[in-house]
């Protein structure tokens, strides 16, 4: 039986995710920084709930702790994160960029996704398979983004591409560092969920069509990576 944990489950991406993987047999953690949120979800699907904060040492070192009494963990799907738009749902542009939005974004989308992974490797590296799916976005494509004319161009923003692109170097690090995990970072595509206001032009099944592909993937898959449902994809 595989053993599963996705932050950010109770809603969106990783609620789909969630719904998923249990169909495809996984036993499944939903992580929730919200209790109330979180248990309903959690109920719907017939997953496990954890309270799990990403930006909060406790929360993760408790939330550790509960899933290594139950037994451990073989897959970890870092799907938490913030894109940090306005009150009426626009892009923070560059002008309006500060250190305080920057320091925000990253706290959730980079040092949270350090500090889960951090927290919950001891038991991964007890897996017979043990794999990291870190949820990215296109817009981390350095290469896109400096290629006139890709949709990755045309985005205003800076903080959030900038932690997407960070969480894609984490990716490769930890990869080289771990060979014996698969660790790869997907493109879901621009999805609609309640981060980008529900904007977004997929659903949430297309979007975690290549999260719940790369959960799965074997000892004999790919690490170290950037994926889309369609292929690799350009740093």
């Amino acid at each position: 039986m595989t053993t599963t944990l996705i932050t950010g489950a109770n809603k969106g991406l990783g609620f789909e995710t969630a719904r998923r993987l249990l169909a495809a047999g996984h036993t499944v953690y939903l992580g929730s920084r919200d209790a109330e949120r979180g248990r309903l979800a959690a109920e719907r699907l017939g997953a496990r709930l954890v309270v799990l904060d990403v930006t909060d040492d406790e929360s993760v070192a408790a939330a550790a702790k509960a899933v290594e009494a139950d037994g451990g963990l073989d897959v970890l799907v870092n799907n938490a994160g913030v894109e940090g738009r306005t009150e009426d749902g626009a892009v923070v542009t560059a002008a309006d960029t500060t250190g305080e939005h920057m320091r925000t974004m990253f706290e959730t989308n980079v040092f949270g996704l350090v500090r889960v992974t951090h927290a919950f490797l001891p038991l991964l590296t007890r897996s017979a398979a043990p794999v990291i799916v870190n949820v990215s976005s296109g817009l981390a494509s350095v290469t896109s983004a400096s290629t006139p004319g890709s949709p990755t161009h045309f985005y205003p923003g800076v903080a959030y591409p900038a932690s997407k692109t960070a969480v894609n170097m984490v990716t490769v690090q930890y990869a080289k560092a771990f060979p014996g995990i698969r660790i790869n970072a997907v493109e879901p595509g621009y999805t609609k969920t309640d981060l980008n206001a529900n904007t977004g032009t997929q659903t949430v099944e297309e979007g975690a069509e290549i999260i719940v592909r790369m959960a799965q993937a074997g000892p004999g898959g790919p690490t170290g990576g950037f994926f889309s449902a369609h292929g690799p994809l350009p740093w």
